[in-house]
C-alpha cells in the first residue's frame, strides 16, 4: 500500500482530531504579512507532492464536487463533442449557493484507473485544488481547514506547518 493511500486510510480521524491545532496554527499564520505565508505554504506545498501522487488517491475526484462556472462548462462541451446545454444536462445540477456543481459522486470522469478523461479541459477549481500553493492563501484558510479532511497533501502541509511553529 502506497503512503498516499495509507494515510487516506486514516485520513477523517487524523484531520478530526488535529482540526483545533490547526485552527491555532492558521489563526497565528493569519497575523503574518501575506507574503511570507504565501512563500511558506508554497515551499510546504511543494514538498508535500515530492510525496504525494494524486494518482494513488483521487479522494477528491471521488467525494467532493467542484464549483464549475460558464467557461468550465464551455471546454468541457468541447472536450466531449456536446452542446454546453447537454454537460448542464447530463452531468450538473445547481447547489445550495446556486454554483454549477456535479450531479453525482464520484466525477463522471474520473476513471477506474484515477485518470481524468477530460483532464486538459477539467475545470478551473479541478486545476486549482487542493489550493495550497495559491497566492494570498490566507483567504482560503477556511477552506483549507475543510479540505485537510478531503486531501492527504492539505494534512501533510499543515502537519508540517504545525511542525514550523
Amino acid at each position: 500500500m502506497s503512503n498516499t493511500k495509507k494515510l487516506l486510510s486514516q485520513l477523517s480521524q487524523l484531520a478530526n482530531s488535529t482540526e483545533s491545532d490547526n485552527k491555532n496554527l492558521l489563526k497565528q499564520l493569519n497575523r503574518r504579512p501575506q507574503s511570507e505565508v504565501d512563500a511558506l505554504f508554497q515551499k510546504l506545498h511543494d514538498e508535500v507532492f515530492e510525496e504525494i501522487n494524486c494518482l494513488d488517491c483521487a479522494n477528491c475526484c471521488s467525494t467532493i464536487s467542484p464549483i464549475i462556472t460558464d467557461r468550465d462548462i464551455d471546454k468541457m462541451a468541447k472536450a466531449l463533442r456536446i452542446k454546453p446545454s447537454e454537460v448542464v444536462t447530463k452531468y450538473l445540477r445547481i447547489d445550495e449557493d446556486n454554483d454549477y456543481v456535479y450531479r453525482n459522486h464520484p466525477c463522471p470522469f474520473l476513471g477506474a484507473d484515477n485518470y481524468c478523461s477530460i483532464y486538459e479541459d477539467r475545470p478551473k477549481a479541478c486545476r486549482e485544488y487542493p489550493h495550497t500553493d495559491r497566492r494570498k492563501i490566507q483567504q482560503l484558510f477556511n477552506l483549507t481547514l475543510k479540505n485537510a479532511k478531503v486531501c492527504p497533501a492539505v494534512y501533510l502541509v499543515l502537519e508540517k506547518a504545525r511542525g514550523l511553529r
